[in-house]
């Protein structure tokens, strides 16, 4: 792809993958490498500027990641944050050392609007601080542009060499200028014109696959999850009739998913195939309670479907994946540390023969898969689904699985999401969902006594989903829901509310 280009150089912080997205968020095209990367590869990529993240580490140990003074010789613009502004100090002759007093939080800051980075902000403003190092003397021909009351340089700058540091956290949401800070970096000092959207990313992405595919077939496993989705309406574009979905639906799904997927695919340029495989899996599922041997039952049938109907197409010759930009980065690049693997990262799975994967979606985000889907005319329901679990309501239902245990769930369940949506609530409320426990309580409806399953309800709201707190859902609202469900679905008799946050809760219960 031609697209101006911003490297943000991972140094083991965690928002990484944040400064990305903020980035592409300001319509500049960036990826993350690790600070290990060799400056003749990143040199090749023929960057536009530089981003530093954050570390743990303190720069003056020799344990700690540190990157060539080469880089700051390459003439282009580079922005340091948090450990990357004292390794900017650390390496270019200046002094780090340990702070009397660390900062955490929101901090108020005193800002020099002279600097191009912080034009169009005021004097003074809050700011995410999280260090307990500081830098103590400025390098040659720096000076400094920030201060706090504990911290004297927390911003600095060489305008000359286009070298800018921040010792705050200008990605979080925070930072109440945060972004003001990393867009004038972007277009004051890297004179960007912003040339990357998703809209000019459908052509690129096409044209691309076009010229690998040529004439041969595709094959996709489509979940009906977003990335599944956009990805098969991305293909269908491309290539057409050359592009085979096959849709596993193991009877897991909320309720009515699988038809809605299926009206969605059905009609378009594609050969659209849908496997009703819910008994069988039910079966194979029949007295299993452990959730991991559930995740495991249910992810070696999937494959075992998948793989007797692509055998029935004969030859293929490219398996699509939905891998995303997260995938890859939390896979390892290079030297980088594996967070954890993925299962569509890093080569063909071993139970099919095909000549290559295409994974058009290798280089996006999320919410850039989400726009991307907006663009190729996805009906909402689709590009905005919220995070649904791969073995789908097998980890939502608490011990065995039976179809009217499932049954149960879905109908629930779909009383839920319903409601939200019609408070008005369903933006607000970041994921929401269902479970039915395994306990059951004694109740009464009308002169009987009953003994029937406890429901429980989960709501919460997250900006990145590692942490999340319980939604605050009026009680109004939510004594309508119980109210609906335990009078609409049978074997219910008691409705609770889960008002854990992550941690030390995860949001979903297995």
């Amino acid at each position: 792809m031609k697209h101006e280009l911003i490297i943000v150089l991972d140094f083991g912080g965690q928002y990484n993958q944040l400064i990305a997205r903020r980035v592409r968020d300001l319509n500049v095209y960036c990826e993350v490498k690790s600070y290990k990367t060799p400056i003749s590869e990143l040199k090749a990529m023929n960057p536009s500027g530089f981003i530093f993240t954050g570390g743990p580490n303190s720069v003056y140990l020799d344990t700690s990641p540190t990157i060539s003074k080469e880089i700051f010789e390459l003439g282009l613009p580079i922005l340091g944050i948090c450990y990357g502004s004292q390794l900017m100090a650390h390496v270019l002759g200046g002094k780090v050392e340990s702070a009397a007093k660390s900062e955490y939080g929101m901090t108020s800051t005193n800002f020099d609007t002279s600097s191009l980075i912080f034009e169009g902000t005021p004097k003074e403003s809050v700011t995410w601080m999280s260090h307990t190092d500081r830098i103590s003397a400025l390098p040659e021909g720096f000076k400094t542009t920030a201060y706090t009351a504990s911290c004297p340089i927390a911003a600095m700058e060489n305008p000359e060499k286009k070298l800018y540091a921040v010792q705050f956290h200008p990605e979080v949401s925070h930072t109440k200028y945060g972004n003001d800070v990393l867009k004038n970096f972007l277009y004051n000092v890297c004179k960007l014109s912003g040339d990357w959207s998703m809209k000019n990313y459908i052509n690129t992405a096409i044209n691309d696959v076009r010229a690998k595919v040529g004439d041969g077939k595709v094959l996709l496993a489509l979940s009906g999850g977003v990335d599944s989705s956009v990805l098969a309406a991305l293909l269908s574009r491309a290539v057409g009739n050359k592009l085979t979905c096959i849709f596993v639906d193991h009877g897991l799904m909320r309720k009515n998913e699988g038809d809605e997927v299926e009206e969605v695919f059905k009609n378009r340029e594609l050969n659209f195939i849908r496997v009703n495989a819910g008994p069988r899996f039910l079966a194979k599922l029949a007295g299993v309670s452990e959730p991991e041997a559930k995740r495991k039952i249910i992810g070696e049938e999937f494959i075992r479907v998948f793989e007797e109907e692509a055998k029935k197409l004969g030859k293929v010759d490219f398996l699509a994946q939905g891998t995303i930009y997260p995938d890859v980065i939390e896979s390892g690049m290079g030297d980088a540390a594996v967070i954890k693997s993925h299962h569509n990262v890093g080569g063909l799975p071993d139970y099919v023969d095909f000549k290559d994967i295409i994974e058009p979606l290798r280089l996006l985000f999320k919410d850039e898969v989400r726009r991307l889907g907006m663009e190729l005319g996805l009906p909402d329901f689709l590009v905005w689904r919220q995070p649904f679990p791969g073995p789908g309501l097998a980890i939502r239902i608490i011990g065995d699985i039976t179809e009217e245990r499932v049954k149960i769930l879905q109908d629930a369940d779909y009383i839920f999401r319903e409601e939200i949506a019609k408070a008005g609530l369903d933006k607000s409320i970041n994921q929401y969902f269902a479970v039915l426990t395994s306990m059951r309580s004694v109740g009464v409806m009308g002169d009987f006594r009953t003994y029937d399953y406890t429901l429980a309800l989960r709501g919460v709201t997250t900006t990145d989903f590692m942490t999340a707190d319980f939604a605050r859902i009026p009680y109004d609202v939510l004594s309508h829901i119980s109210a609906r469900i335990v009078n609409e679905v049978p074997h219910l008799g008691r409705i609770v509310y889960d008002i854990t946050t992550k941690p030390p809760a995860t949001i979903e219960w297995e």
